[in-house]
């Protein structure tokens, strides 16, 4: 394994995370303060959030599959029942197109965007809006070359960003964050990989005995997505995804001064557990990814008092997303992520074996990080405004 190749993987967003955190409680972080006692009334709310959506404690992994619902139906769960699928590997496939363009299109929507639903009536906002819209635009065959076979997306290169819009219901009254660099990574998502679906025969490839440990789908994402993302640090001529510099993280290597966290790559290699568990797959080693540097689980941190900015002015503040602040909150959102998990197991009462990192994501702390976001702010937006593309959050 190559030297730049060493930051492709969860193994090494968890190892740094945690040194990052460690040198923020040692005082070492001009931008930022730690208070691990607050970590128990974040863990609280989390648990208490648990128990108010699943009172059977029978949660699913955090994935987006949560998200394609509307109206109160499951309407991927609709489409599947209603499709003559010629094997369980061409559900695999159809699942892997759907939910990689699925993810790539699930950056930050801002306040104003809106999602109406033709066919339940439901008016949708953030993810959720995201998550059906992007099934619509799926189901009715706009990603595909093919008229004949709609549930594939093999025509991505071909991607207008105005077919997006309209899909989208994207207006001047009803603005979608991001949009042509969410339309221009879907085209280069078709120009490396052609149709997504065809990850999924080259995880079966890595697969063992039927069996798959869960960082090995991040590792293969990983690999074969890396050029797709824009502007992003390279190493040696690899890609490095979503991985910044961050100056507290030492090495004495090339690598010294990086702070990788695929946050969406890992979305994403959650979202794969469950089409490869369908098809037959054994997903083993869940906890082997990591839990996600993104605004809800970070927002949960910041608005309960865990991390609290040395300048309350920077709250006023938008920063970049590769500044050394939005680096740091988003690191230490893993590390902490890691450190509040086995709290709310306790509170719940339940073994890490059978409560991994996934399902305290998903019951949990991406929804008690937007639930105390809506109590704060009138519009349930970030405690911090990040200046971004459309490809990172």
């Amino acid at each position: 394994m190559s030297v730049a190749h060493s930051l492709l993987s969860a193994a090494a967003v968890r190892q740094r995370a945690h040194e990052l955190l460690d040198v923020a409680l040692d005082g070492g972080l001009a931008d930022w303060r730690v208070d691990l006692s607050r970590l128990e009334p974040a863990a609280d709310l989390t648990a208490q959030v648990v128990r108010a959506s699943y009172p059977d404690l029978k949660v699913p992994f955090h994935a987006r599959w949560r998200h394609f619902t509307a109206g109160g139906r499951d309407l991927w769960a609709e489409r599947t029942a209603a499709t003559a699928w010629s094997d369980a590997a061409e559900r695999a496939r159809a699942e892997f197109d759907l939910a990689i363009v699925s993810v790539l299109l699930d950056a930050g929507a801002g306040p104003a965007w809106r999602y109406h639903d033709r066919g339940t009536g439901a008016e949708l906002t953030r993810s959720e809006g995201l998550a059906v819209a992007s099934l619509r635009l799926f189901e009715t065959g706009g990603l595909s070359t093919d008229p004949a076979r709609p549930l594939q997306a093999d025509g991505l290169e071909r991607l207008r960003t105005e077919q997006l819009a309209q899909a989208f219901q994207v207006g001047l009254d009803n603005p979608l964050l991001g949009l042509d660099g969410r339309a221009a990574l879907l085209r280069r998502l078709g120009q490396t990989v052609g149709r997504p679906g065809a990850l999924f025969d080259e995880m079966v490839a890595r697969s063992e005995a039927g069996r798959l440990p869960a960082a090995t789908i991040l590792a293969v994402l990983l690999e074969r997505l890396g050029p797709i993302w824009p502007g992003r640090l390279q190493l040696d001529g690899v890609s490095l995804g979503d991985c910044w510099r961050h100056p507290a993280v030492r090495r004495a290597d090339a690598t010294d001064g990086f702070m990788p966290l695929h946050k969406l790559s890992q979305w994403l290699a959650y979202s794969l557990i469950e089409p490869l568990q369908t098809a037959g797959l054994q997903v083993v080693e869940i906890d082997g990814l990591t839990g996600l540097a993104e605004y809800r689980n970070g927002g949960l941190f910041v608005d309960l008092g865990v991390l609290d900015l040395a300048d309350p002015a920077d709250a006023g503040r938008a920063h970049p997303v590769d500044s050394v602040l939005v680096v740091g909150w988003r690191a230490m959102t893993v590390a902490l992520l890691d450190r509040l998990a086995p709290l709310v197991r306790e509170r719940l009462g339940v073994a890490a074996a059978d409560f991994p990192l996934a399902r305290v994501l998903e019951g949990g702390t991406w929804a008690a990080g937007r639930r105390i976001a809506r109590e704060r702010r009138a519009d349930g937006g970030p405690p911090l405004s990040v200046i971004s593309d459309g490809t990172v959050f």
